[in-house]
This record gives C-alpha cells, sequence and structure tokens, in this order.
C-alpha cells in the first residue's frame, strides 16, 4: 500500500498543469465534424484543467452564416454530444462558451478576411487550426498573409492526409513553405499524442533495462497491430481513394514504427527526435510482394460489405493490410517488423509488441518448455503495459515454467488520475500553444514516408490486384496468419 501511495503521489506531481500564455487559436472549419467530435471538447477539458488562461480566445471560422451567439449553442450541442457525462460541468460550460467567438469567413474568396484581421490580438500566441480539407490548405495559407491576419511568428495546424502520394506531399510541403516556415508548421498525428506512445519513449530511454536489449541480438521480431471494429462508414467516399495503406500504414504506423526503431535522440527536443524518425524511414527495405497480404471485407452478421458501404461494387481499396517490413541498419538487420491494421475486425485494439529472443541455451528439460519475454505496450483500449516473464509453476513435481504478466495497466497502477489522461488532441493543441514540434511531423518525415509507400502502392495497382476477402469479426485474411507462420512465428491474438 505504501508504495502504491508513493506512486499515485508521483503520479499526481507529474500531472500537474503546465500553465501557457495567452493566446487567439482559430479554427477553420469550426462548424465541421473534426472540430465538433475532437477539438471543441479537448479545449473545454483543456479549459477545465486550467490550461485556458485569462485572454485565451478561440475563434470559429466557416463558411456558416453565424454570429457568436449561434456559434456557442452549436458548440455547446457538441459538448453535450460528445462529452462523457462526468465531464459536464454547467457552470464550467457556460464559462467556457463565453471564450469563444465566431466570424464566417470564406476560405477560397474575399469574404470575412478583413474581419478576422481587425479581430486579432499582437500581444499573445496566434495559432491557425486548418480543420479543413488539404486543397483549402494553401488558399487559407495564402489570405492569411495577404490580409495581414497572421504575425510573422504565426502557428499554423494542419490535418492529414499529407497527399495522398510523394508529388502531392510534396506540392503540398510547397505551398506551405511559401508562406511559412517549417519551425511555423505543425502537421497533427494524433497517435503521436497518446500517452502510452510517449511511455515508449519513457520506457526505451529512461531505463537501463531496456535499451541494451533493443536491437536484432536480443529481439526476435516486432509487431504493431492497429485494429478497428468499425467499417468505413461515413468516410467511405474518401476511404475508397485512400484505403488502408495511405490511412493508416503511411503515417499513424510509419511513427509507431519509428518510436520503435529509432537511435536515442541526444536530447528530447524536437528536431532530435524527428531526425532520428526520419533516419528509420530512410532505412526501410523495399517490401516484396509475397510480404503483403490486403483484405477487403465482405458482409456477415447483419453488416455491409465494404463495397456496400462504399458503394462500389468493383471497388479493390483495401480495407486490411498486413506487411513484413525488414530496417537495414546495425540495431534492427535480420529482426522482421510485422505491421497490421484493418476494419471490422474481431475487436478495436492498438498495441505494440515487442517479442525478445528465447535463451540461448536452456538448463531445464524439455518438460520445462521454451519461453521467451514479451513486452506489449498498449494503445488502445485499456492504455498501459505489460511484460511477460518467466517463473516456476507452484507446486511439487519438478521444474515447470510458466510465463506470467507484469502488469502495468495505467489506471490500476497510478490511480484514478490516470484514467483521466488528457486526449491526444487535447495534448497535442496545447503543445502547439507551447510551440513544441516534437509530437508533429516534419516536411521532409512525410515526404520520405511517401517514397517508401509509393513503390508498394503502385506495384498491386499495375498488378491489377483485388484484396483478399475476409469475414467481419475475425483477424483479416488468412494470408495474413500465413505471413507470419511461414517464418515461425505467429500474430498475437486480437483481444476482445
Amino acid at each position: 500500500m505504501r508504495h502504491q501511495r508513493k506512486v499515485r503521489e508521483g503520479a499526481a506531481m507529474v500531472s500537474r498543469v503546465i500553465p501557457v500564455d495567452p493566446f487567439d487559436l482559430v479554427i477553420f472549419g469550426g462548424t465541421g465534424d473534426l472540430a465538433r467530435r475532437k477539438i471543441l471538447p479537448g479545449l473545454y477539458r483543456r479549459f477545465v484543467a486550467g490550461q485556458m488562461p485569462e485572454g485565451a480566445r478561440v475563434i470559429g471560422a466557416a463558411r456558416s452564416d453565424l454570429d457568436d451567439r449561434g456559434y456557442r449553442e452549436m458548440v455547446g450541442e457538441a459538448l453535450d454530444e460528445f462529452l462523457p457525462k462526468s465531464a459536464r460541468d454547467t457552470k464550467a460550460m457556460k464559462a467556457f462558451l463565453e471564450r469563444l467567438s465566431y466570424i464566417a469567413v470564406d476560405a477560397t474568396g474575399v469574404d470575412g478576411w478583413r474581419d478576422l484581421g481587425k479581430a486579432m490580438r499582437e500581444d499573445v500566441v496566434q495559432a491557425f487550426y486548418f480543420s479543413v480539407g488539404p486543397s483549402l490548405f494553401g488558399a487559407i495559407a495564402e489570405r492569411l498573409h495577404k490580409y495581414k491576419v497572421a504575425r510573422p511568428e504565426a502557428r499554423i495546424v494542419v490535418e492529414k492526409p499529407f497527399g495522398r502520394d510523394l508529388k502531392s506531399a510534396k506540392e503540398l510541403n510547397a505551398t506551405l513553405a511559401a508562406h511559412f516556415d517549417e519551425h511555423q508548421i505543425y502537421r497533427i498525428d494524433h497517435y503521436l499524442g497518446k500517452e502510452t506512445v510517449q511511455n515508449l519513449m519513457a520506457v526505451r530511454f529512461g531505463n537501463t533495462l531496456f535499451e541494451p536489449l533493443w536491437n536484432a541480438k536480443y529481439v526476435d521480431h516486432v509487431q504493431i497491430t492497429v485494429a478497428e471494429e468499425v467499417g468505413v462508414g461515413g468516410r467511405g467516399a474518401y476511404y475508397d481513394t485512400s484505403g488502408a495503406m495511405r490511412d493508416m500504414v503511411q503515417n499513424h504506423m510509419m511513427q509507431l514504427l519509428c518510436l520503435t526503431a529509432m537511435e536515442p535522440p541526444t536530447r528530447f527536443e524536437a528536431d532530435a527526435v524527428r531526425d532520428e524518425k526520419l533516419k528509420v524511414i530512410r532505412a526501410l527495405d523495399p517490401v516484396e510482394r509475397s510480404n503483403i497480404v490486403r483484405g477487403q471485407y465482405g458482409a456477415a452478421n447483419g453488416h455491409a460489405s465494404y463495397a456496400d458501404d462504399v458503394d462500389n461494387p468493383d471497388s479493390r481499396t483495401e480495407s486490411f493490410i498486413a506487411m513484413r517490413v525488414d530496417i537495414s541498419n546495425w540495431r534492427w538487420k535480420g529482426t522482421p517488423f510485422y505491421l497490421r491494421t484493418g476494419k471490422r475486425l474481431k475487436a478495436r485494439m492498438s498495441e505494440i509488441v515487442v517479442h525478445f529472443k528465447e535463451t540461448p541455451h536452456s538448463i531445464f528439460d524439455e518438460d520445462a518448455g521454451r519461453h521467451a519475454n514479451v513486452l506489449a505496450i498498449r494503445l488502445q483500449p485499456d492504455e498501459g503495459m505489460d511484460l511477460r516473464v518467466t517463473i516456476k509453476e507452484p507446486g511439487p513435481g519438478g521444474m515447470r515454467l510458466v510465463d506470467v504478466p507484469l502488469d502495468m495497466t495505467f489506471a490500476d497502477a497510478l490511480g484514478p488520475e490516470a484514467a483521466e489522461v488528457p486526449d491526444a488532441y487535447e495534448r497535442l493543441i496545447m503543445d502547439v500553444i507551447r510551440g513544441n514540434q516534437t509530437l508533429f511531423m516534419r516536411g521532409d518525415e512525410v515526404e520520405a514516408a511517401w517514397a517508401w509507400t509509393d513503390p508498394i502502392i503502385q506495384g498491386w495497382t499495375d498488378r491489377a490486384e483485388r484484396p483478399l476477402p475476409y469475414d467481419p469479426g475475425g483477424a483479416g485474411p488468412a494470408d495474413a496468419l500465413m505471413l507470419l507462420h511461414r517464418d515461425g512465428r505467429r500474430w498475437r491474438e486480437i483481444a476482445v
């Protein structure tokens, strides 16, 4: 109990709110789905936590014909819809909504820009969140300067997709660079804001226990899984032009791969961390056709098929992909990384699993079995990690070995405070206000990822390959299981 109390007291100290400077945050697309579901509820929670100081304001900007009162009513309805009841406080919500205002702006025209410029203040942090489609990024960036809305040190936040191939990514980067320097551009990937993703770096670089073993000599292989129960839903029009490779692997899973495989940075600073991630991407081998499995979910158990969801009976877009990835550098040569992501799978689960090698020589007889340590880092649900270690099974009758987990579910280990960790968007938006780019992607990193991804996509496009069908509620196509079986390994089960 004393140990648990100390751990929880330490967690409470760490969770103290770090103040930020007063700011003006303009949300382009302020009436859109992302703003209503994630950005505005996240800002409300930061307001309740004391991270919106006096003088901090949020300005919604969109084409809708609203005034301040109408916008506040809309945001209030969004908070009621997307916040859990336990997070709603009538007094706090009223105070938060008073920080909000609205200006109707035509992103590609002239209306509203001068009004927005007049509303901006000179003595606070300026941030502009582009919660709109990438096709509008250039028009908004240009007008921010043309109408003198943005000050020289203003920051912009852009959402993925950062292009759909290397060519478009370069064009997008060039468009943004024409109006803003790289240190002003925050390419947001919400996976990097997850508590457990950052704990991956803490585990690797804050403990002498793991780093000496974090290499091909001791690690047999690494599995990274991002599984979803849901289908494409209302994103069908976008998803069918994207697919799992563009939507998940090129960005989210690439980031998880980089954080797992990168060398220790010299400091925990933006460019030091991103330099090491870039080295990993550039060390990735081309992926052979035999090391890729693509799938598309069918209809079952009352669920529509992927083709029905996207209203395209001839679709060749993958809703599932599994692949073996190899890294040609001194640390990882010979240790495969297996990536897997898909929709309509058995459960919602995201995790990174490091499988260590078996002991080089077992002193126990064959009845003891063969055993190896496994470190599992859970991103969702139930954020936490467990390390499987080998012990003797209790009881008489010889040396029988079993694997047991040393489990650290955050809520159990660190107390109720840990169950209320900030949403990824909350953390990342506050990092924008602080000017901390560590958890954001750099332009050359995005382009390097596309340079590796493009030939893979082009390969199956040229071959006109169809994804393999798979039943909803499972683990994807059977061929994905064989991807590991042929290497003498097996996927970790997608747990409910």
